[in-house]
């Protein structure tokens, strides 16, 4: 054992500082992203999930870091890889539209100007409905909007960024300052 520590001393030290330091990056990433939830008043179970996004990639970072300190062979690495990214590759092709809106949640995490509680019209022909919806959630796949007379539409959040939507108003717009049903 002692001369596995010994032969391996540098790999060790590096490991441990590779680790220290995205044990640091996810600190700080978890800071930044509930700030910005915080500073754009979003509902804390999106923050969280993108929070899980960000520890999910550094993770994933963590292990390539680890794996190039340590000179795994990455050419047997990466048949391994290879073969598995290709089962995953065609699974993943036939759906999609599930990566396109987990992307389109994270990026509508950072960059949506609606809220919830807000009135939107979503201008999509395949929505025959003229009046607005009322924004009641924004999930990691979905927006779920609410017709006045109690109807629910789940909108993709992938479409959420495709289609034009206009904000017809702010949930600190509303006649009483309430959300309306």
């Amino acid at each position: 054992m002692q001369e596995f520590l010994l032969s391996n001393k540098n790999e060790m030290i590096a490991t441990a500082i590779a680790f220290c330091l995205l044990l640091i990056l996810k600190f700080v990433t978890d800071k930044t992203i509930r700030k910005i939830g915080r500073i754009s008043d979003i509902v804390e179970a999106r923050t969280l999930l993108i929070t899980k996004y960000a520890s999910l990639l550094l993770t994933l970072i963590g292990f390539g870091v680890i794996s190039f300190i340590w000179g795994v062979n990455f050419k047997e690495v990466g048949l391994v890889f290879s073969s598995v990214f290709a089962v995953i590759g065609v699974a993943l092709f036939a759906s999609w539209s599930i990566l396109s809106n987990i992307t389109a949640g994270a990026i509508l995490f950072f960059s949506f100007p609606f809220k919830i509680g807000d009135r939107v019209k979503i201008l999509d022909k395949d929505i025959e409905s003229e009046e607005p919806f009322l924004i009641e959630d924004i999930r990691a796949f979905h927006v779920s909007l609410r017709k006045s007379n109690g109807e629910l539409l789940v909108y993709p959040n992938n479409l959420m960024m495709q289609k034009a939507v206009t904000l017809i108003y702010n949930s600190e717009d509303t006649p009483d300052g309430s959300e309306e049903a």
